[in-house]
């Protein structure tokens, strides 16, 4: 099954078909199991009610999009650290948090600030490989800060509290922020990159009174799962209606031809996830049938005989496997069978959910795969070589949070115990 999932990659073929095809063949061939089964683990592997985020979450980013807020949060930071040497990419860093904390998506994130930010660091003279690499890079958040859609994915596949990951994706979300930041800023005095910005100066008071409807959207939504007042699926909904609200009634740069528009895309986008999720289930089944998860857990545990050794091994693992396979699909297949095997080390779920979504994460942003890449490309309209350069040391940053994130639990599990969810 692996070799026919491997074999069909390697021709291009849709990781979505290429795990149902496997799947498929692996009941016919190895099973004695009648193909009804085929279609029933299908819908099991997506009749599970937090998946409904998911969708939602796509809409309420595709809509912030669309709508103008993402735009007033561009101004409203720009109008703080704008003028700062450095500001523009320290902006990038900052908005690219903040949108993630409602989108949910890195692609939605790369496309909705991209498209404003890219061609404003451009015009300020930083160089267009840099400024593609370094939204690429901080959009990468979109799935580290919460509410963010591979959490969902991890915390269904696993048995982990969806609620839980959410709190814990606070500390490695703002590690990785603080880490991108002090980067752009050593890298911006070393190369004397200018003072300035490249948009008009914005006072801080008015940018804040516009952009005050679009900030409180974090706030509402974050404060209300963490609050108690709805659950991380329920959000999704609340971040659809409210950013429909302020778009359509209060900014009123979307219509009803865009809310179509809009719509279309999220269906796509969500039809694509929802896709990749059946087939890894029906994937997951006939290899959990045939013992596979519990031969690979006994290797693991004769073969390392420490967590350190464990993490390390999953970490070079996890890095290799995202550089070729879609971050959803490599979660909703490897979770099932390497989170069990975490805990026989002691490893707290949650903490394993973290180091395994910043992990896979990096695949957005390494070659050949990085949808992270692709919508950078496209937006900045510059061949993937030219960003290479600035990749790798953007790159490095983030390995050494994923380092940090595994080998200190507390920067995962610390935000749990603040809040008192633990």
């Amino acid at each position: 099954m692996i070799l026919i999932l491997v074999v069909l990659m390697g021709l291009s073929v849709p990781v979505a078909v290429a795990i149902g095809i496997a799947g498929v063949v692996g009941t016919v061939s190895f099973s004695n199991l009648p193909l009804i089964v085929v279609p029933q683990q299908a819908f099991i592997a997506l009749d599970k009610f937090p998946l409904a985020a998911i969708p939602f979450f796509i809409l309420a980013g595709n809509i912030m999009a669309a709508g103008g807020i993402s735009s007033r949060l561009v101004d409203l930071v720009e109008s703080v650290i704008g003028q700062t040497r450095g500001g523009l990419p320290l902006t990038c860093i900052l908005v690219c948090m903040i949108f993630a904390a409602v989108s949910g998506s890195s692609v939605a994130t790369t496309y909705a600030i991209g498209a404003i930010l890219i061609p404003a660091m451009v015009r300020q003279n930083y160089p267009v490989g840099f400024a593609a690499s370094l939204q690429a890079t901080a959009a990468e958040l979109g799935v580290v800060i919460p509410p963010s859609i591979p959490m969902i994915l991890y915390g269904v596949s696993a048995g982990a509290p969806v609620g839980d990951l959410f709190v814990a994706g606070l500390g490695p979300g703002l590690l990785i922020a603080i880490a991108l930041g002090t980067f752009v800023v050593i890298w911006s005095r070393l190369k004397h990159e200018p003072m300035g910005t490249a948009f008009p100066k914005k006072e801080f008071l008015p940018s804040l009174r516009r952009s005050g409807l679009a900030l409180a959207m974090p706030v509402i939504i974050l404060g209300g799962i963490y609050g108690g007042v709805f659950t991380p699926t329920e959000a999704s909904v609340v971040a659809v209606f409210y950013a429909l609200a302020i778009s359509m009634l209060v900014y009123g740069q979307m219509g009803v031809r865009d809310l179509i528009s809009v719509l279309r895309r999220s269906t796509l986008s969500s039809a694509i996830i929802m896709f990749i999720i059946s087939m890894a289930g029906l994937f997951s089944f006939v290899l959990t049938r045939a013992g596979v998860p519990a031969a690979i857990s006994g290797w693991i545990v004769s073969t390392f005989d420490n967590g350190f050794a464990f993490l390390l091994a999953v970490n070079l693992l996890l890095f290799l496997i995202g550089m070729f396979i879609e971050t959803s699909a490599s979660i909703v297949v490897i979770a099932p069978i390497l989170a069990p095997v975490a805990q026989r080390y002691g490893i707290d779920p949650v903490h394993f959910g973290m180091i395994m979504i910043t992990n896979l994460a990096l695949g957005m942003i390494t070659p050949p795969f990085g949808v992270n890449l692709f919508a950078a490309c496209a937006v900045a309209k510059i061949s993937l070589h030219k960003m290479i350069p600035y990749l790798v040391p953007l790159v490095g940053v983030i390995l050494l949070c994923l380092v940090l994130i595994t080998y200190v639990p507390m920067i995962s599990l610390g935000s749990l115990y603040l809040l008192g969810v633990r």
